[in-house]
């Protein structure tokens, strides 16, 4: 028998998979603006948005104060310290609210910048050769998140950033469920939800928590900037689409993935930051809503106004007419060439409203003289009664 072949001093060492960094950055990015958007849909539902801008910053003080304690920038005491900084911001908000002197807008104001600068201030003293980098909390940086692998034994399991944000999204996810009716009556009705036992207080302080949690996560890969986006634009826009919560939830999630999908894609063309093209793809998502939502959007409304418009001036002709036909000066009065002159139009204007009154059986011309047919008379003569 021969003699097996001696081991290669490296056959020992983890196996790595073939690294993909775009696929990874895109996944990273995808998960994070779902786990975002998902608690965001309540907060903009509550109209409290801005305290996950608070919070995004503050988080950063219990994160600080966690790595002074237990002197490992990796530690899971750190995530638990951020998210209960988080809440503690959400407590002296509604403390300062309560007061019933200050607004909730100014509260916030007051109480993030106050926390976030006792932060920055306790890294600058006694942080300073520690990488607890003020920038990259802001910013982040998705390129480098691929970098930070997660091994178990000899086998790489991927990005930890990746097995992080999926975490708080499957978290995310469970929460919704569990709680899905009870957020659901406490966000639109909470006197109600306290009537039935619900415990509002508890469920809201619960999804500031989550809140915080995901902040926290989100902090090596994108910044608390692109947080606060990705926390409000997707469900702002996804809100001016539908009006029914699980759908809402739904759109939110397609847009935050959809923003990271081309946010990457921009970036890596532009060669720019992830973070902020996503931040730009989110803003530019909320603005088509802005502008095409078939209700809440700007043309609908111009077009609704617009409508409503031509239905007023078209109620006002038709009681012109009725109140005029039968007076001696009836036929001038209803004489087309000169209702523009009676009713103070513009020409273009009054004709376009005699060719819809009567393209609607409202109306009927002979040769310029106008009448009115019966359908035409009653929806008059409601106008007048107050009936439409």
């Amino acid at each position: 028998m021969g003699m097996a072949a001696e081991c290669p001093p490296d056959c020992y060492a983890p196996v790595m998979r073939p690294m993909n960094p775009l696929t990874d950055i895109v996944l990273i990015a995808s998960a994070t603006a779902v786990a975002c958007a998902l608690p965001g849909v309540f907060l903009v539902l509550r109209r409290v948005a801005m305290i996950s801008d608070a919070i995004t910053h503050t988080v950063l003080l219990g994160i600080v104060l966690a790595f002074f304690v237990v002197q490992d920038i990796r530690s899971p005491i750190l995530a638990v310290a951020a998210a209960g900084t988080g809440v503690a911001t959400v407590a002296l908000i509604e403390l300062l609210h309560r007061t019933g002197r200050i607004r909730e807008d100014a509260a916030i104001g007051l109480v993030f910048p106050f926390l976030f600068s006792i932060a920055v201030m306790l890294i600058a003293q006694y942080a300073g050769n520690v990488h607890l980098d003020v920038d990259a909390v802001l910013l982040g940086e998705l390129a480098f998140a691929p970098l930070d692998r997660y091994t178990l034994g000899n086998i790489d399991l991927g990005p930890r950033a990746l097995w992080l944000m999926g975490g708080i999204l499957g978290v995310s996810l469970l929460l919704l469920i569990m709680f899905y009716k009870e957020l659901k009556l406490a966000t639109f009705d909470a006197a109600l939800a306290a009537t039935l036992g619900f415990m509002p207080t508890a469920l809201h302080y619960g999804l500031m928590s989550v809140v915080s949690l995901t902040a926290v996560g989100a902090f090596n890969a994108v910044g608390s900037v692109l947080v606060v986006a990705l926390m409000v634009a997707p469900p702002a826009a996804a809100y001016l689409l539908t009006d029914r919560l699980s759908r809402m939830l739904a759109l939110s999630a397609a847009f935050g993935m959809l923003a990271a999908i081309l946010g990457c894609a921009a970036a890596f063309v532009l060669d720019t930051s992830i973070a902020g093209a996503m931040a730009v793809v989110t803003g530019l998502i909320f603005g088509m809503a802005w502008i095409f939502a078939p209700e809440r959007g700007l043309v609908a409304q111009a077009l609704r106004h617009a409508r409503q418009r031509q239905e007023f001036a078209q109620a006002m002709l038709l009681v012109h007419v009725l109140h005029h036909e039968r007076t001696p000066q009836g036929a001038v009065e209803c004489d087309a060439a000169h209702l523009n002159e009676h009713l103070c139009w513009d020409a273009s204007f009054t004709a376009h409203i005699l060719r819809r009154a009567e393209q609607q059986g409202l109306l009927q011309r002979q040769n310029s003289e106008i009448t009115l047919t019966e359908s035409g008379r009653r929806l008059a003569e409601q106008t007048l009664r107050g009936e439409r």
